[in-house]
């Protein structure tokens, strides 16, 4: 064994002990912390409100470290299953579910290309259907033109999951995937996900009836290719992953161990089997998927969850609709508990009901975080005591175990999730949730639901109203405060700095929860993909080809290596290639850009041509290119920064359609005089000269190349402006045009001049232009 070898073995056995010792630690000091809290800090000789107050907070810390517990003893020893080998010729017939009710046709054209690109060894045994609910007649003309099944029904009894129910009446293989109607599945989606479901039963066919394993469903991701509204709102597209991916990348696949995988809805694959034993897709919860999977388990089915992105929909893009999906959810899985009588229930392991019910009590999260906000206000603003200790106290038994939290969930979320930022996603939504969760838990339910709303971001004129609660805590936090420095101050002592600390912590949550909800105006008609791939870019008479940076439905970004003469009103074709698709699309430059040595083009999609489908698999038939994992180098302040700044600072867009190629050169003139071109865009040239210029003359380039210039504007330090005249002649002249893409090839690369180097005279080039010159009019 090489001592490199040898060294990373050490290293990675040294992070595992290190990873136990920090866990083991965690457990122990915060059973100590409660020990505490229970028995020597509830102020019960204060008052009916103190005590109260107290008792409400050491009752949440209590089930928050429950909650803890059980996710450390998931995260202890991971089960991540790789994807196993299975033999082609073994792969069944699928039928593929793509659930709609009232998305719009051209997001379920994306949803239903993805499906049909899929790969599978035998595609005639992949099934696929637009399970509508809505009966519309553009979907079902959309289901005719894709080639694939469309499937409605006359009521919509059941809702989603009647839906689905009624789709397995008329269908009849023995795997369904299920896709909500944003979800655009990648081509091996079912390759990856079927070789679970063969690969068990080929081990099956060996081994006695008792002994078998039945797969009930395997669950991938649920991912997003637009930034979620904390990763918009917040200016944080580029700095923390989607609030979603700690859920499906590591609580999910955390859960194998214990058979305690959440049935998310989509991006999933089912036993047929498993749901006709137990009745189909559950109907009496708002939250069928949630529900549906418990009721698979409890039959003794095993499902997976994996971390592999295999499909990627739209997130919430407006806060009503991210305050209904999170009421509907909170609602379905309190509703869906108390209808499954988790505790209660014979058909659960003990490692189950702990996960389930860890999963019902994380939707109280929003009482949670009002009594953690509350309770710092309680004492510094209305002097009521909620916590009755010391500040050596609080060094020793909080102090450790909240170091110790910190650094178990960054270490064991791998850096997707910390507690700031878990801190800060309940405290934005939490004021909405209340209400709702309360209700749920009295068994007032609701009847209806409303459809996550999947569509463009649009401004919701609304928002000042929802941050009416935000504000006001965020005023009483600040008295609060305030009267911490007053009494540190009157009374020289330091025991008010923790609560100074506990209200500054609440106060950045409810900043920048403020500024959440007071959101950011969207300018992007679609979400842009950072991808690299072959691009040929042609016109008329030039032709490169160069590196896509990013693309879009709407627009292609290109970096190419040489500046290309494209008039705005051109026609530009565009010619994609990544090895698996093929596009060809009709563009128009809006934006040039100089990027080092090379040469950003933007277009804008015109038309698509015939090669729609490909194009939207050349976008969407990958991983999202957002964030993965959290940015470290940015603080809680640079938080704060980046929204103050992004919020006063009035962005001001280019819109320079033609690349400002700096020359630095000299050239001789019509007028027995040089000038120095400083730069050149093809339309305009920027001069300069020791020498008085008319308002029209010509510069002589060479080889027959003259720009013919008309004074355009006066510009300060002497420099100035002119328009090239003669531009459409050495635009469309193939032979012009060829020649001064061949001269500015020489000067492509140069660096600028420096300001104080002494000109060089031209007398001799002046004389050969002159002569050029005077032929070409001769002409």
């Amino acid at each position: 064994m090489t001592l490199k070898k040898r060294r990373r073995e050490y290293s990675g056995k040294w992070g595992e002990w290190k990873n136990r010792a920090w866990l083991y630690f965690n457990i122990g000091w915060t059973i100590l912390y409660l020990f505490w809290r229970t028995f020597c800090t509830v102020p019960l000789g204060y008052g009916i409100l103190p005590a109260v107050a107290g008792i409400s907070l050491l009752v949440v810390e209590i089930i928050g470290m429950l909650e803890a517990f059980v996710h450390y003893f998931n995260m202890y020893r991971i089960e991540n299953h790789e994807v196993p080998e299975a033999p082609l010729e073994e792969f069944p017939d699928v039928d593929v579910f793509i659930a709609t009710y009232n998305e719009p046709v051209e997001l379920l054209y994306k949803t239903v290309n993805g499906c049909v690109h899929m790969k599978y060894p035998d595609k005639k045994k992949v099934h696929i259907y637009l399970c509508d609910d809505g009966k519309r007649a553009e979907v079902r003309e959309l289901a005719e033109q894709m080639g694939v099944g469309y499937i409605d029904r006359e009521d919509h009894e059941g809702a989603k999951a009647g839906n689905l129910n009624h789709a397995m009446s008329v269908t009849s293989s023995p795997l369904i995937a299920t896709f909500d109607a944003d979800m655009i599945p990648k081509n091996n989606f079912l390759m990856v996900m079927v070789s679970y479901f063969v690969a068990q039963e080929i081990k099956n066919r060996e081994l006695e009836e008792k002994d078998r394993i039945k797969i009930g469903f395997i669950q991938s991701p649920q991912s997003f290719y637009n930034p979620d509204l904390f990763q918009f709102n917040l200016f944080s597209e580029g700095r923390i992953p989607n609030e979603q991916d700690y859920f499906y990348k590591d609580v999910q696949v955390t859960r194998n161990k214990s058979n305690s995988v959440i049935y998310g809805g989509s991006n999933t694959l089912i036993s047929r089997e498993a749901l006709n034993e137990v009745g189909g897709f559950y109907t009496k919860s708002i939250t069928e998927d949630f529900a549906t999977g418990i009721l698979i388990q409890k039959k003794g089915y095993q499902c997976y969850a994996i971390n592999t992105v295999l499909a990627s929909g739209l997130s919430p893009t407006t806060l009503q609709s991210l305050i209904n999906q999170r009421v509907r959810w909170a609602r379905g899985c309190i509703q869906t508990g108390r209808k499954m009588h988790l505790i209660l229930s014979r058909n659960m392991t003990f490692s189950q009901k702990a996960n389930y019910l860890a999963s019902i009590w994380y939707w109280y999260a929003p009482w949670k975080r009002l009594i953690y906000i509350m309770s710092p206000i309680l004492f510094a603003t209305f002097g009521v005591v909620v916590v009755k200790c010391t500040l050596v106290e609080v060094l020793i038994f909080w102090l450790p175990m909240y170091i110790s939290s910190n650094v178990c969930l960054k270490m064991m979320s791998r850096n997707i999730r910390t507690t700031k930022w878990t801190n800060l996603y309940e405290t934005v939504i939490f004021p909405f949730m209340l209400i709702p969760v309360l209700l749920e838990t009295l068994g007032i339910s609701l009847k209806k639901f409303k459809v996550t709303k999947k569509s463009g971001n649009k401004e919701d004129g609304r928002h000042l109203l929802y941050a009416i609660p935000h504000a006001v805590l965020i005023l009483l936090s600040v008295i609060g405060i305030a009267n911490c420095i007053r009494w540190t101050f009157d009374t020289g002592r330091i025991d008010y700095f923790v609560i100074l600390f506990w209200l500054v912590l609440n106060l950045y949550n409810l900043v920048m929860s403020l500024f959440f909800i007071l959101g950011r105006k969207a300018v992007r008609e679609a979400e842009r993909q950072s991808v690299a791939m072959e691009c040929r870019v042609k016109t008329e008479y030039e032709e490169e080809t160069g590196t896509t940076i990013d693309i879009s439905e709407s627009g292609i970004s290109v970096l190419l290596d040489h500046t290309m003469d494209i008039d705005e009103t051109e026609p530009v074709e565009l010619t994609l290639d990544d090895g698996r698709y093929h596009a060809k699309i009709a563009g128009k430059i809006v934006l040039v850009q100089n990027k080092g040595k090379k040469w950003r083009y933007v277009f804008l999609v015109q038309d698509m041509k015939e090669s729609k489908a490909e194009f939207m698999q050349l976008i969407y038939d990958r991983d999202p290119s957002l964030p993965t994992n959290l940015d470290e180098s940015v603080s809680s302040f640079d938080d704060l920064r980046i929204n103050v700044s992004k919020r006063l600072y009035t962005q001001n867009f280019q819109n320079r359609r033609r690349a400002r190629i700096p020359i630095n050169s000299d050239y001789p003139t019509d007028m027995e005089c040089d000038v120095h071109i400083i730069d050149y865009n093809y339309e305009y040239v920027l001069l300069e000269s020791d020498k008085k210029l008319s308002a029209v003359f010509s510069v002589l380039l060479g080889d027959g190349l003259v720009l013919d210039c008309v004074l355009d504007k006066r510009l300060e330090d002497g420099k100035r402006l002119y328009r090239v005249s003669n531009y459409q002649k050495l635009h469309d002249d193939a032979v012009l045009h060829e020649k001064l893409k061949a001269w500015l090839c020489t000067h492509m690369h140069e660096k600028p001049k420096e300001a104080d180097a002494p000109r060089v005279s031209l007398k001799r080039q002046r004389m050969q232009a002159e002569d050029e010159f005077s032929e070409m009019k001769y002409l």
